[in-house]
C-alpha cells in the first residue's frame, strides 16, 4: 500500500520534517548537543555542581577577564530555560531561542550559505554580542547604571547567537513579513526587560545588540543577493515554517 502525506500545511511539514536531518545535518547535531547539556545540568549533576558549572561558564565580566575562551565557547553549549513548564516565561523564551532561531533559521542558514557561515552567523553574533555587552556593562557600572554585582552575574547560553540568526533569517521570509519579523525580533528581548537605570538589564542589552548585528549582515549586498524565499521548484531550502506554507499553496 503506498502511504500519501496529508495535503496542505500538515503534510508541507511532514516532508520538511523527513528532510530536515539530510539538509541540516550540523544544525541537528548541534540541538543534541544542547538538549545532552541540558538533561546532563538539570538531572544528571546535583544542584551545587551545576550551580558551579554554569557559573563558571556564565559570560559575565569576571569570568571573561579569567578565563575568556573557556567562558564563550563553553556558554554556547547550553540555552538557559525550561522545556517542560510550557506556562513559564522560561519556556517561551526556549521556544524562540531553541525552536525558531536553532531549529528553523540556523537550519535555513546551513542549506543556504553551507555549515562553515551557519557556524559564523552563530559564534559570531554569540561571541561579538557578549563582549560588546560587556564594554556597555562596564561602562554602565561606572556611571552607577548597575549594580556592583554584575560582574558575577550568571550569563550563559546559545541566546544571543540564536538572535543574530534570528535576524539574519528575516531573508528567508516573504517581504510583506520582513518588517513585522524584525519589530518581534527587537521587541521580544524587552518583554521581560528589568530597567535597574536608564537602561535595561544587561542581558536584554545583549539580545539586542545581538539583533543588530544580525540585522546588520542582512544590509551587506553581499550576504542579501540571493537570499530570499526560494522559488518553487528550487532545491535550496528555506526556513520550515516558509517551506511547509509554500507547499500547501502548491
Amino acid at each position: 500500500m503506498n502511504s500519501q502525506y496529508p495535503s496542505g500545511h500538515l503534510g508541507g511539514l511532514l516532508r520538511t520534517a523527513r528532510a530536515y536531518p539530510r539538509r541540516a545535518p550540523l544544525t541537528v547535531t548541534y540541538v543534541c548537543l544542547l538538549l545532552i547539556g541540558h538533561a546532563w545540568v538539570g538531572y544528571g549533576l546535583s544542584a551545587e555542581r551545576a550551580a558551579a558549572l554554569l557559573g563558571h561558564l556564565s559570560t559575565n565580566l569576571d569570568n571573561l577577564h579569567d578565563h575568556p575562551v573557556t567562558a564563550l565557547l563553553g556558554s554556547v553549549l547550553f540555552f538557559d530555560g525550561s522545556l517542560t513548564d510550557v506556562i513559564s516565561l522560561g519556556f517561551v523564551g526556549t521556544f524562540i531561542t531553541l525552536g525558531l532561531g536553532v531549529c528553523c533559521f540556523l537550519a535555513w542558514v546551513e542549506r543556504r550559505w553551507g555549515k562553515p557561515r551557519a557556524v559564523a552567523v552563530l559564534l559570531g553574533g554569540h561571541v561579538a554580542a557578549t563582549l560588546l555587552t560587556a564594554v556597555v556593562v562596564t561602562v554602565a557600572l561606572r556611571h552607577g547604571w548597575y549594580p556592583a554585582a554584575v560582574r558575577q552575574a550568571s550569563d550563559y547560553g546559545v541566546s544571543y547567537g540564536a538572535q543574530t540568526v534570528m535576524a539574519v533569517g528575516t531573508l528567508a521570509l516573504p517581504r510583506r513579513r520582513r518588517l513585522p519579523w524584525a519589530v518581534f525580533v527587537l521587541a521580544w528581548p524587552l518583554g521581560g526587560a528589568e530597567w535597574p537605570g536608564p537602561l535595561p538589564d544587561f542581558t536584554t542589552v545583549g539580545h539586542l545588540l545581538a539583533a543588530v548585528l544580525g540585522f546588520g549582515l542582512v544590509t551587506v549586498p553581499s550576504t542579501a543577493r540571493g537570499c530570499g524565499p526560494v522559488p518553487d521548484g528550487a532545491s535550496t531550502s528555506t526556513s520550515p515554517a516558509v517551506e511547509a506554507e509554500r507547499s500547501s499553496a502548491d
